[in-house]
């Protein structure tokens, strides 16, 4: 036993003797051997002498309680560094990692993104690091402060990312704001450790990129109409103004100004301050000569541009509604903006390769098909007072020549006079009936029977439908996505409505341009359901559900700001006041 003690011992001599001897070689030898020494024997060799200081679970609470900004993040900090078995994050060989320079500067930089920088420093870094500095010799206090800095270093990291990566506001939590679609599920966590070069991820959380490309086109645009702020902003057009192709107007001048100088019109892009001086000079200056009063070809074309981005019609008159939205000041484009980078933000991480996207204040379908859009279709949304839900789902069923049953607040608040004075007869008119019971076992009975006069939520017990034809509101085709709001998608025997620039006139539900081109999509898997079988089953008038092989996920939102695909900046209305509330939670 003595024998092996002994040689125990030697051999750990030994060892201790060949450390101090390579640490002797190391002060001469390339930088790249000091690093291979460094990670054999980390601790001993780095110019501070030591083992890296580790946290608990107790000690990691107590930092991120002590920060009020700090609380809400607390369970991040805890996965994070329950994960790392209480290392350090940020802190390697005694040294601060290079990514913690990089979050200080996103920090920095948070204003590009319509966040607040300041609400991100929260802690003296620059204080903190300083009294590090003058700690190399204390390893006591060198250790105290490695750990509170590696914390407060996280704790920041969670709050910025908390923001940036899921939203400032927290939709679920405010009453106001209307906005069911599935939550962006990332883990914060992991993503501190792609960061940290820790573990792999598809996600651009390495750069502190965000995760949709319509964000960052969003995040460009704001910084060019910050740009055009800087330089004065635009013009502001009189009252009144009304300009068609080939006009002369002192207000060309100022439309000249406000088109041609914004980003993304056919003519000039961004002029720069010098342009916008040099060309134009000061928007309260002395008359424009004539021919810059001339309404010509080259403005013209910019105006449809602009009415083409706002959702209008593009006949290039200037006037009414076109006056209305080229006076929107920039200040409230900017928001605008913000806004909807704030949405984005909320959306989950990665949509599905396929699936249904609905504008609600864009009045349009997008169909994507692995990861592409392979069509899209104008759509008519609900009025103002029957707006229409934002939220997703997945679709789940085409349903061929459909039933139309009238929900009871239509019952209640349109129908019932006609019904109390002759029920038989108005409903025979509009080709309906009351039924009892669902589906095929339902039976019509007497409309005659029931007590319109005194009908209640309560007390109705029936279902009053329009049976399948030319006059059955939901057209020919309806497609079901089963939801405690009863809303889908359907087709309508109103085409006319879809030629208005603004189609907010349903009761909630959408409505769809092209009911027979997206039910033939939706069932090209499905045997026996070509568009002629698809035709001739509706004309049999027999209500008919076909089950999707698989369910396709479709996401009503409301975007009132983005880049297309062309590079061009879009506004739509805020027609249900969305922007409204929010701007409420967002900036205050």
């Amino acid at each position: 036993m003595k024998s092996l003690f002994h040689s125990a011992f030697l051999t750990t001599l030994l060892c201790w003797l060949c450390g101090l001897t390579l640490l002797a070689s190391a002060t001469s030898c390339s930088q790249e051997q000091k690093a291979k020494v460094q990670e054999a024997l980390p601790g001993v060799l780095t110019g501070n002498q030591g083992p890296q200081p580790t946290l608990d679970s107790v000690y990691v609470a107590r930092q991120m309680l002590a920060e009020p900004a700090f609380k809400s993040q607390l369970d991040w900090a805890k996965k994070f560094y329950k994960a790392r078995d209480y290392r350090l994050g940020w802190f390697k060989n005694h040294e601060v990692v290079p990514q913690a320079k990089k979050l200080l500067e996103v920090i920095n930089q948070a204003g590009d993104e319509g966040l607040d920088p300041q609400k991100y420093k929260i802690k003296n870094f620059d204080k903190l690091f300083a009294e590090l500095d003058k700690a190399r010799g204390d390893t006591t206090q060198r250790n105290s402060l490695e750990k509170q800095i590696d914390v407060a270093l996280s704790g920041t990291y969670f709050t910025w990312a908390s923001d940036f990566y899921r939203g400032t506001v927290n939709p679920r939590e405010v009453k106001n704001i209307d906005w069911d679609v599935k939550r962006n599920k990332i883990k914060l966590h992991k993503a501190l450790m792609t960061i940290l070069q820790e573990r792999e991820s598809t996600y651009p959380y390495y750069e502190f990129e965000p995760l949709h490309p319509e964000y960052d086109r969003l995040k460009k645009a704001l910084a060019e109409y910050r740009t055009i702020q800087r330089n004065g902003g635009w013009p502001t057009l009189p009252a009144g103004t009304k300009l068609k192709p080939g006009d002369t107007s002192p207000a060309v001048a100022l439309l000249r100004r406000r088109l041609l100088d914004e980003p993304g019109t056919p003519a000039q892009g961004v002029a720069t301050p010098v342009q916008t001086v040099a060309n134009n000079g000061p928007s309260n200056g002395p008359a424009p000569a004539p021919a810059a009063q001339q309404y010509d070809s080259e403005l013209v074309a910019a105006v449809k541009k602009f009415q083409q981005q706002t959702g209008q019609r593009t006949d290039g008159v200037v006037g009414g509604e076109t006056l209305r939205l080229l006076n929107i000041p920039l200040d409230k484009r900017i928001d605008q903006i913000v806004l909807n980078m704030e949405r984005w933000r909320w959306i989950p991480k990665r949509f599905e390769q396929n699936y249904l996207l609905v504008n609600i204040p864009d009045y349009k379908l997008h169909v994507v098909e692995e990861g592409k859009e392979v069509m899209n279709m104008n759509v008519i949304v609900g009025k103002t007072l029957n707006a229409t839900p934002v939220f997703s789902d997945k679709v789940e069923y085409v349903v061929l020549a459909p039933y139309w049953n009238v929900p009871f607040s239509i019952i209640d608040k349109e129908m019932r006079p006609k019904l109390v004075a002759n029920p038989q007869a108005y409903l025979d008119r509009l080709d309906m009936e009351v039924v009892k019971g669902w589906g095929a076992k339902a039976t019509p009975i007497d409309p005659t029977t029931v007590d319109w006069a005194n009908l209640t939520q309560a007390n109705w017990k029936y279902t009053l439908r329009r049976r399948p034809g030319p006059k059955n509101d939901l057209g020919d085709v309806k497609f079901i996505f089963p939801n405690s709001n009863d809303i889908y998608l359907h087709d309508t025997p109103h085409d006319e409505l879809f030629s208005q620039t603004k189609r907010n006139f349903s009761h909630g539900c959408v409505r769809v341009a092209e009911p027979i081109k997206l039910a033939t999509y939706l069932l090209r898997n499905k045997p026996g359901y070509d568009e002629n079988t698809i035709l001739s089953t509706i004309g049999e008038r027999q209500e008919k559900y076909i089950t999707l092989p698989e369910k396709l996920p479709v996401y009503l939102v409301y975007f009132t700001a983005w880049v297309d695909d062309a590079g061009h900046l879009n506004f739509r209305d805020d027609i249900y006041g969305h922007d409204k509330n929010l701007a409420k939670e967002y900036f205050n």
